[in-house]
């Protein structure tokens, strides 16, 4: 049987399928991003938590749960940042700089996340209401909001509750300016909830 020779139109569509299909489409690079955290100065030790505390990974939404870094250009409108993320989910990235925050305070007796499931006294419960960059004046500005309980581990009841919410302006309009934002607003509420931990153990212990 003899072959017919491959006409010369059809040769070039088959050269020009076969170069198509080594052409694959360019992967987007992405940027992936650390929590920036500068460490807490140590306080005198005049009030501690001389109870073991666990920090729960905070409860949040679909869009703040995941690992992309939120902004919120205009209205209730959300978005990511595109071409970049945290290296973490962002609940997980703030309970990790809380935890190194009472760490680096000192004057808890004992930090835990729930991922270690160790016996603990208190527990600290959060919901996560904001962690994103929202425009203000046409500049970015980081908010971030975290509802917090205290809870006594045994009988799970609730010994104190608070808001916590901070806003922190970027010195710019560049996605590594809005990271550095994100970062000291989280050392500021990092501030802010050990010393009220501590204002609550102490208030706890003097019953």
């Amino acid at each position: 049987m003899n072959r017919q020779p491959l006409r010369p139109l059809a040769l070039l569509l088959l050269l020009g399928n076969l170069t198509a299909c080594s052409v694959l489409p360019e992967a987007e690079q992405i940027h992936v991003y650390r929590l920036p955290g500068s460490p807490l100065q140590a306080q005198a030790a005049t009030a501690r938590l001389d109870q073991a505390l666990c920090i729960a990974t905070p409860k949040a939404d679909r869009m703040l749960g995941s690992a992309r870094i939120a902004v919120v250009p205009e209205g209730n409108r959300i978005s990511g940042y595109q071409g970049a993320r945290w290296s973490d989910d962002a609940p997980t990235l703030l309970r990790d700089r809380l935890i190194e925050a009472f760490r680096e305070d000192g004057r808890t007796a004992s930090v835990s996340s729930d991922d270690n499931h160790l016996h603990t006294d208190l527990e600290l419960l959060g919901d996560l209401r904001a962690f994103h960059a929202e425009y203000v004046g046409g500049k970015p500005q980081v908010r971030v909001s975290l509802d917090v309980s205290l809870v006594h581990s045994a009988s799970q009841r609730v010994l104190a509750s608070r808001r916590f919410e901070v806003r922190q302006s970027a010195g710019d309009e560049r996605l590594d300016s809005v990271v550095a934002a994100f970062g000291a607003a989280g050392d500021q509420l990092s501030r802010q909830l050990v010393d009220w931990t501590l204002a609550q153990g102490g208030r706890l212990a003097g019953r």
